[in-house]
Parts: C-alpha cells; structure tokens; sequence
C-alpha cells in the first residue's frame, strides 16, 4: 500500500487548495483570462503527460500531435450518434493502441531513430485521414457541435491535469517508475539487471499517449470544426517538448514552471507578431540548449545546492565562536 509521509501530506494539501482557487476562474472571468487559463490547462495536461514517458527514459518523442488528433477526431466522427464520455474513453482507447503499436516498433531502437519515427508518424495519420475524408466522404473537415461552453473546457481540463499528476506521482513509487530511473540513467545497466526495458517503456508510453488523447477530445468541442492539418499539426509536438524542458523534466510539476510564461508570451507574440512566432519557438529551443539543459527549475535547484554548502561553511564558524564564548577563558 501506498503511504504519504508528513511532507507529501503538506504539499498535497497545498496543491488542493491551489487548484481549488485556480477553479473560480471561470467565475471570475469568462473572456481573455479564461480563454488564457483554458490554454494553459491545456498545455499543462500535455506536457505533464509527455513528461511522464520522457522525462525519466530522456527519448524524446514528437507523436504528441499524433495522439492529440486521434482524440480530437474521435469526438469528431461520433459526437451525433454517441455521448461525449464514451467519446473521449474511445480516443484515449485508440491513442493508447497506437501509442502501444509504435512503442512495439520504435522503442527497442535507440533514441535517435525513436525521434524521427513519432515526427513523421503525425504526419503519417494527417495524410491517411485527409485521403480518406477526400476518397470516401463529402468533405476534408469535420464540425462538433455541443452544448460546452469554455469554462466546462477548462474544468474538464483541470481535472484531467490532476489525473495526470496523481498518476504520474502513482507511477513514480511504483516498480514501472524505479525500472524507469534506472532506464534512463543507463538502460544497459537496466538490461543487465533484469529490466524488460522494452515492456517498460512501451507501458509508460501507452498511458502517456492516452492521456494525450483524451486531452485531444477535451478539446474537440473548443474548435467547432476540425480539419487534419489542425487536428494533427505538428507545432503542437514542438511546443509541448518546448515548454517541458523549459520548466525542467527531473519533476513531475517541472513542466508547469516553464508552460505558464511560454504561454503567456506566446500569446502576447501571435496577437502582436502573428507571422513571428516561430522566432519564440526557436529562441526558446536555443535557451534550453545553450543555457538551461535541465530547465528552469533544474537551474534552480542547482544554485540551492551551491549556496547550502556555504551556509554550511559560515555556520560552522560562527557556531564554534560561539561554543567559544559560552566556555569562557581557561
């Protein structure tokens, strides 16, 4: 059985009343800021569902907009004739399948050939859906119609960033989550220890891409009509691997520090500078590479552990002088 200790305790207690205020939104604001919120749950959902494979094994997989599409267009194919939960179990259903397909195919493989297979897969489905809506129905697109407003959106995508969280923390104390360390540290080692490396993986990586299927169909609704180049667009997969490495994937929260001012700014850029928002993309990209490997919270974390051992250091002094004093003159 799985136990918190006093610390988890506190910090979940936190983290509920956290987002217990970041709920109201809604009630607070139903424009700009909650169009802004919707957003960022969205992100957070994602990234944090990327993070869960990626983080710990450190492959780098770009078939965040192949999942996110599956979702979208279950929804899509079967909001007239089926109810909305069902809809979106079915996306998570199908992206976990394919996920678990390309996981079977690519993940017994190095990380490089890994990266260029889940880039082209997105593309891969975009192409097979647009000829089948082009070849067997009457148009390349399809509308959603529902009764949800934005703010049913946002909550639905709250809760889908705690399941996310509570799965991720779930995983982490479990035997998936320590072969996992020891994956991403050195997976030879792991081999050699007894990990089935490749059932590990394409496991993490099948809850992952269900997660970002069902975002997907969460989503669906917000858009009203989907068409493949959106439903399966690429940037979606270099923005979600963007922002998790900018708020640092050695923590399951990590992504968050870096998708709440990657959105904000990006938002800012595509209402000023519509044409230029790749320059933030790849500004972004060159920040994490050249300056912040381990993001934004790793660099943090990292200037804490300089300045404890130089606390460390002036206290030892000032405790000695003071054991000093405290004896007196012999």
């Amino acid at each position: 059985m799985i136990t918190m200790n006093d610390t988890e305790k506190r910090i979940g207690l936190i983290a509920a009343a956290v987002i217990a205020v970041v709920a109201c939104l809604p009630l607070a604001d139903d424009g700009y800021y909650l169009s802004l919120g919707v957003n960022i749950a969205m992100y957070t959902a994602l990234c944090t569902a990327w993070t869960l494979f990626s983080g710990p094994t450190h492959y780098i997989s770009l078939a965040t907009a192949a999942f996110f599409g599956i979702g979208t267009y279950a929804v899509g194919l079967g909001i007239d004739v089926l109810p909305f939960p069902l809809l979106v179990l079915i996306g998570a259903i199908v992206s976990a399948g394919v996920a678990g397909l390309v996981g079977i195919a690519t993940l017994r493989l190095s990380g490089v050939y890994f990266v260029i297979f889940t880039l082209g897969l997105a593309e891969l489905i975009r192409q097979l859906v647009t000829w089948w809506q082009t070849n067997f129905t009457s148009g390349v697109g399809l509308y959603v119609f529902t009764d949800f407003t934005e703010a049913h959106i946002y909550w639905m995508l709250l809760a889908l960033a705690v399941v996310v969280y509570i799965t991720g923390w779930l995983v982490n104390r479990s035997r998936l989550g320590f072969a996992m360390r020891i994956i991403g540290n050195d997976e030879t080692v792991a081999g050699h220890v007894g990990i089935d490396t490749a059932r590990a993986k394409v496991a993490l990586f099948v809850i992952s891409g269900a997660f970002i299927g069902i975002a997907g169909a969460i989503l669906a609704p917000r858009f009203a009509y989907i068409e493949p180049p959106g439903a399966f667009n690429p940037i979606l997969s270099f923005q979600v691997v963007i922002m998790a490495l900018l708020g640092g994937t050695n923590r399951l929260w990590g992504p968050i520090v870096g998708v709440i001012p990657f959105t904000i700014v990006f938002d800012l850029v595509s209402a000023q500078f519509p044409n230029h928002t790749s320059l933030l993309m790849g500004g972004c990209f060159l920040l994490v590479v050249y300056f912040i490997p381990n993001g934004i919270l790793g660099r943090v974390e990292g200037l804490v552990r300089r300045l404890r051992p130089a606390r460390r250091k002036a206290d030892v002094p000032a405790a000695a002088s003071e054991a000093s004093h405290a004896e007196g003159p012999a």
